[in-house]
């Protein structure tokens, strides 16, 4: 199925592709929004071993299905070679400092926002950190579908489906991981789910931005698949892995980070 499904998405369009990839971890995130309906808790450690298990599958897919190939494509020798990773990895993640900055937002588990001082409601700036953090997924989906399309060999259309279906694994738990707590904050199960998954829209978004910008600007090939590996690392960083260290109990999400990354490099390198 996997293969129908690889040369299918290699007939189309980069752009339309990335659509379809965008829409699908998109959709993913809705589902695992829809936990709301079913469910009136997570448990707070289950919760926390998730979100490790994110950090693991992203840190894996920046180094595995994005540093590593702008690396190899990348002409030149030593220093030459690796300079437009190195460059496009610290503008990637500069992009979300930049964001994080001019953005109000609230992080979970966190009590203070972050960001120029705003009047919206904590449901509004939890939803938009998650978005901000949703917007490296989608942009490297994009990104290494265009890579694909162009030729590229160290891309290929079935390392971009894995990117996808790596990234959706993950944004399960994160779509649960948005509605609960605003479920906790009085909103309706309804209005949860609806913020859940609005969180993850900006993915599709970006990840047409991202292959219309590759198809337009081939030389920035490299720079752009490390600008994505940089801003998910960022993300990671700064938001994820803070976030599972709010507990004593720290063990679990350890576990899930290292759970989420082999299971990441096996699809990556095995299948891809």
């Amino acid at each position: 199925m996997l293969e129908e499904l690889v040369a299918y998405l290699g007939t189309l369009d980069p752009v339309v592709a990335a659509l379809f990839a965008g829409l699908f971890t998109w959709g993913v995130t809705a589902l695992g929004a829809s936990g709301v309906f079913l469910f009136k808790g997570v448990n707070k450690k289950l919760m926390n071993g998730m979100l490790g298990f994110t950090g693991g599958v992203m840190i894996a897919a920046s180094f595995w299905s994005l540093l590593s190939p702008a690396i190899e494509m990348s002409s030149g020798d030593k220093f030459e070679k690796v300079m437009p990773a190195a460059i496009g990895f610290i503008l990637g993640a500069l992009f979300i400092f930049g964001l994080d900055k001019l953005m109000p937002h609230l992080h979970l588990n966190f009590l203070k926002s972050e960001g120029p001082k705003s009047s919206l409601h904590r449901t509004t700036l939890l939803t938009i950190a998650i978005a901000l953090h949703n917007i490296p997924e989608g942009l490297a989906v994009g990104v290494l579908f265009g890579a694909a399309a162009s030729g590229a060999p160290e891309a290929s259309i079935s390392g971009a489906v894995l990117l996808a279906m790596g990234i959706g694994l993950q944004n399960f738990p994160e779509g649960i991981a948005v509605s609960m707590p605003l479920r906790r904050m009085g909103l309706s199960k309804w209005k949860s789910f609806q913020y859940g998954q609005l969180s993850a829209i900006v993915e599709p978004i970006f990840a047409v931005l991202g292959a219309f910008a590759v198809g337009f600007f081939m030389p920035v090939l490299p720079y752009a698949l490390a600008f994505a590996a940089g801003a998910m690392l960022f993300v990671v960083i700064e938001e994820v892995i803070p976030e599972t260290q709010q507990e004593e109990h720290s063990d679990i999400p350890i576990l899930g980070f290292v759970l989420g990354f082999v299971i990441m490099m096996v699809l990556d390198v095995a299948l891809g």
